[in-house]
């Protein structure tokens, strides 16, 4: 497992799950250079890694490569318009699809920074609707 920076951003359970691997290497300050192979049923047979302190490459024997590059929220498009916590999610009221705007809903991936499973995302995709329905229905008079 290539790890760009020097620790892993994950709990302290998930951290000794993986530490505690025994067919797991972590490489801590590597990076992917190149995916090797061929195309077809061939595939991958190798990753090369580069040391970003030192600038080292090494070659790493593979059948198959994932990517897991972070957990940022795609919530650009909303900077200076609705309100976001230190990692870039939109804070909703406890217990509700609610932002701070009245009328705009939050949900899923740009909401939930805790779980971020996709069944937890259609609850509150399915919560948001359900607000928003509510509130188009009151503005309707």
């Amino acid at each position: 497992m290539l790890v760009r920076k020097d620790y892993l951003r994950a709990s302290k359970a998930m951290q000794h799950r993986v530490m505690a691997t025994k067919n797991l290497t972590v490489l801590f300050n590597h990076e992917t250079k190149s995916i090797n192979g061929e195309p077809g049923p061939v595939g991958v047979e190798s990753v090369t890694a580069i040391n970003n302190i030192t600038n080292k490459e090494i070659i790493i024997p593979a059948s198959g490569f994932f990517v897991a590059i972070g957990h940022k929220p795609n919530t650009d498009l909303f900077k200076d318009q609705l309100e976001m916590d230190e990692n870039g999610y939109l804070k909703v009221i406890p217990g509700t699809a609610s932002t701070e705007v009245e009328g705009v809903y939050a949900a899923g991936d740009v909401a939930d920074h805790v779980y971020r499973q996709a069944v937890t995302s259609a609850g509150t995709g399915c919560m948001a609707a359900l607000d928003a329905e509510r509130f188009l229905s009151s503005q309707a008079t």
